[in-house]
């Protein structure tokens, strides 16, 4: 049935006139009966009864009436919604992410999103690098927050957020020099607390090349798959640990952060949003735009590859 005879049903219904309902439509009173007449005889019933006093709804019409209202406001919020999804302006977007992530760069972006589309159902899931670049490969997630370089199959968009010095996670009796700093051959003898070789092969490989040129072999001496678990461990005595500068933001009981003196061979430790490339704007191509690069990275533009 046509929606806008239904709307027109219920105008006249609160209306309780062809006449009023017909002034309030902006439509003429001939075209709004006829419309009453059509949806009647599709209906097989009389819905309204006319009277001098305008028109009341027949016992059929009363037990309608609050079906057609119910229908016509869910009718009209998935007419809305539909829009707003095609206008960018609503819609669900999976955002995958790092727990570095978490420290400045997630937090900003959700709430500029949820300013630009406030209407969005964001679901977030805190993943490792393997599982955001097979998820994104999957279609499982829309976007990730993941660290590069990261190998995805198929066409993606890449923006770069940051590109950090690593700092040394020190149990908090360890002791520094009077500089405050330590050096890597301090840190080699208490191994390394470190993600798992499957998820930041790079890293991993120019973190050990760096102790190496130093002229001080390390172990990795114990996997940690998430920061605040690599915290942990280091908090527990497991070993020592290397963590961007953004986990100065965490305030974690039992470790301790600071610079390291020789570390300029150690690796970038990079952050960046993945994305799929379509051939429309996407709810993650707006996202990815809201985010806020680390100082430094602002004038890095997005590149595709795949």
């Amino acid at each position: 049935m046509d929606t806008r005879n239904l709307k027109y049903f219920l105008a006249v219904a609160d209306a309780g006139s062809v006449t009023r309902a017909a002034d309030h439509l902006n439509i003429a009173q001939p075209a709004l009966s006829q419309a009453l007449t059509r949806m009647e005889k599709d209906l097989g019933v009389k819905l309204f009864s006319r009277t001098r006093r305008g028109a009341d709804l027949t016992a059929a019409g009363l037990a309608i009436v609050e079906d057609v209202r119910m229908s016509v406001a869910r009718i009209d919020a998935a007419s809305h919604r539909a829009r707003e999804i095609g206008a960018q302006r609503a819609g669900r977007l999976t955002v995958g992410f790092a727990s570095a992530a978490l420290f400045a760069v997630l937090p900003r972006a959700i709430a500029a999103l949820r300013a630009s589309v406030p209407d969005v159902d964001l679901v977030l899931r805190e993943m490792s690098n393997a599982e955001q670049t097979s998820a994104l490969e999957k279609g499982e997630i829309d976007i990730g927050l993941l660290h590069t370089p990261a190998p995805v199959a198929g066409k993606m968009h890449e923006k770069l957020i940051a590109r950090e010095q690593l700092i040394a996670v020190l149990p908090e009796n360890f002791p520094l020099g009077a500089n405050g700093a330590v050096s890597l051959g301090e840190l080699a003898p208490h191994g390394l607390v470190w993600f798992p070789h499957g998820q930041l092969p790079g890293v991993r490989a120019g973190i050990l090349s760096a102790f190496r040129q130093a002229g001080c072999a390390v172990e990795i001496v114990q996997d940690a798959n998430r920061s605040l678990t690599v915290l942990a461990c280091v908090a527990a005595g497991c070993g020592v640990s290397l963590l961007p500068r953004s986990v100065r933001a965490l305030q974690f009981s039992g470790v301790r952060l600071c610079e390291i003196s020789d570390g300029a061979a150690l690796p970038p430790f990079e952050l960046s949003a993945v994305w799929p490339a379509r051939a429309r704007t996407t709810l993650a191509d707006r996202f990815a735009g809201l985010i806020e690069a680390y100082p430094g990275e602002k004038k890095r533009s997005v590149r595709s590859h795949g």
